[in-house]
């Protein structure tokens, strides 16, 4: 798969040093990969969340860390669109909640 958006990371592993082992470990299995639909993705990371419109939500560094990315299936793409501690994540998707 090709990913899209690895500034995103670089910058996130500046911030949180102890992120850039286990996020760089993600990023070459999944440029080795080619996944088709979610399930290739299930088989390997069965703890992801999928959402709507294929954006998925890897654990990352024993849950520490929350990647969000949309996932093209069809021409081979993973865009990055966020990244959080599970600290942040956590403080996020309340405010999201509350807001409704």
């Amino acid at each position: 798969m090709q990913i899209l958006g690895k500034p995103k990371i670089m910058k996130f592993e500046q911030k949180h040093p102890q992120s850039r082992e286990p996020l760089r470990a993600w990023v070459n299995e999944v440029e080795a990969c080619h996944w088709k639909n979610t399930q290739d993705i299930k088989r390997r990371y069965r703890h992801a969340s999928f959402l709507h419109h294929n954006q998925v939500i890897f654990n990352i560094g024993g849950n520490k860390y929350r990647l969000e990315v949309k996932v093209q299936f069809r021409y081979g793409k993973v865009l990055i669109l966020e990244i959080n501690t599970h600290a942040e994540y956590a403080k996020k998707n309340k405010k999201r909640s509350s807001v409704k």
